[in-house]
């Protein structure tokens, strides 16, 4: 399956670390969202979202990517990286996927490091993060969908 993989990943890399866990093992297109802001991704059949989740979601500038470029009927998955993983940091995204009836297929998310705000002033929080195990996850995580 021809995968294509739209990523933001700012800070500390944790997002693109497991982009590139996944393109690593398998081929797939990267665009990095801050730097492209449109792409013509009719030719693929996975299109993966990644995203570090700010305020409770994924950055703007993956957001605006979805919206300006998946064609309808695409299936998609997401993937990222956070300070405490838990449901709903997909929520938005999700919905304007939705928009375009794409077919929702899951996602994974991790730990990463964080040095927002306080976290800083302490040497910040999950500082190991993603782990080689959470890494090898989002490559089990994208291998199940091709299946």
């Amino acid at each position: 399956m021809k995968t294509a993989i739209i990523y933001a990943s700012k800070h500390h890399g944790n997002t693109y670390q497991l982009v590139k866990a996944i393109s690593e093992r398998h081929p797939i297109t990267e665009i990095h969202a801050e730097i492209q802001s449109q792409a013509d991704l009719s030719d693929y059949d996975l299109i993966g979202f990644a995203s570090g989740i700010d305020f409770g979601r994924f950055y703007p500038s993956v957001e605006a990517f979805l919206r300006n470029n998946l064609p309808a009927n695409k299936q998609v998955f997401f993937l990222y990286t956070c300070a405490k993983p838990r449901k709903g940091f997909t929520t938005a995204i999700e919905e304007e996927a939705k928009k375009r009836n794409a077919i929702l297929l899951g996602e994974y998310g991790c730990r990463g490091y964080n040095t927002y705000g306080p976290w800083k002033l302490v040497g910040g929080m999950n500082r190991n993060h993603p782990t080689k195990a959470e890494l090898d996850g989002a490559v089990r995580f994208y291998e199940s969908l091709l299946k």
